[in-house]
């Protein structure tokens, strides 16, 4: 979908917000790819992100589609707003096995206040994308409140 942002700097936007999340950092996610309505965050493998079976761990996996999904979302917002999740489902369709996992999300409802959000994530491994999880979320505008604490 063609979404006209309402703020021109969105991408300094969500590139500062994305920098402040010191969890983002802690799981060596990179902020790959923002665009009007899209976000792609990607995450090397790292043993210490891993389940008992040496998969990436489902929390890492929720956060990146939480993450791709709020990022889209807040590429449409107003520059004085911020973003909150309100609620996500998540379906786990296969181990998170791989190099590197890569999440993508696009808005496909942008409202006055809520947003609605499609995110996938996808496992690689020998250049081969496996989907591990798609989720659904729904994100709240909050006008004239600080990105910042």
């Amino acid at each position: 979908m063609n979404y006209e942002p309402k703020n021109k700097d969105f991408r300094k936007k969500v590139q500062a917000s994305f920098d402040r999340q010191k969890f983002m950092d802690l799981i060596g996610a990179e902020l790959v790819e923002v665009t009007p309505g899209y976000c792609e965050i990607k995450v090397p493998f790292n043993e210490s992100l891993t389940q008992q079976h040496g998969f990436f761990h489902a929390g890492v996996i929720s956060t990146l589609a939480d993450n791709t999904a709020g990022y889209a979302a807040f590429s449409l917002m107003e520059a004085d707003s911020t973003i909150l999740t309100v609620e996500f489902k998540l379906n786990l369709l296969a181990p998170g096995k791989g190099d590197v996992l890569i999440g993508k999300a696009e808005v496909i409802k942008n409202g006055r206040t809520l947003t609605i959000c499609r995110s996938e994530i996808y496992a690689f491994r020998d250049g081969n994308a496996t989907l591990c999880a798609a989720g659904l979320s729904t994100l709240i505008e909050l006008k004239n409140k600080s990105d910042y604490r």
